[in-house]
């Protein structure tokens, strides 16, 4: 009895081993990085955000419906906004979520900052001016990375694109062009 319960318990053991060599808990795909290099040095990725198809979560003082509805916001978030959306390639791919908050400091001027999270290859975090610049564009710097990221520097601009004739629906996309322009601690 005690030798057919060893010969079970080792047969287990192997075929727990087996198991988990053969058959993958995730099988994770990864999207190729469709990356521009730059005639000047460095390299340049565009993203977009279908708008409002990638929208994930909205949370505002004005809005009257959260998104997801029943989501409950904090009563001192009257100043600020919220939002998470899925990233797209631009092969219109989902390739990440990026969140978007929009700050009021008060007298020492607004913020909007992009955290946009890469699951096969890292975080960005970037702080923008609420400033629109020529061509109904922001700009901002990208202040950290994670893994991948992590040694980039460079900058990020957000651009909304409205679809022709849909100004009641108010569709349209948001597109983020990152450059990056060195590598942190090297000299270019």
């Amino acid at each position: 009895m005690f030798k057919t319960f060893l010969f079970g318990l080792v047969l287990g053991v192997i075929a727990a081993f087996a198991a988990v060599y053969f058959v993958p808990v995730v099988d994770q795909a990864r999207e190729n990085s469709v990356i521009t290099v730059l005639p000047n040095g460095g390299n340049a990725e565009s993203y977009h955000i279908n708008i409002p198809m990638d929208r994930v979560a909205v949370g505002a003082a004005e809005q009257p419906v959260p998104l997801p509805p029943g989501i409950e916001w904090p009563d001192d978030f009257a100043t600020s906004s919220a939002e998470l959306y899925k990233v797209r390639n631009i092969h219109d791919a989902v390739i990440g979520v990026a969140s978007r908050v929009v700050i009021d400091n008060g007298d020492s001027g607004n913020a909007i900052e992009w955290v946009m999270h890469f699951p096969a290859r890292g975080s960005l975090y970037v702080s923008m001016r609420t400033q629109v610049e020529a061509g109904q564009q922001r700009s901002g710097a990208i202040l950290s990375g994670t893994r991948e990221f992590s040694r980039l520097s460079g900058e990020v601009t957000e651009a909304y694109v409205p679809l022709e004739g849909d100004d009641e629906l108010r569709r349209g996309r948001i597109e983020l062009v990152s450059s990056y322009r060195s590598i942190v601690g090297e000299e270019s």
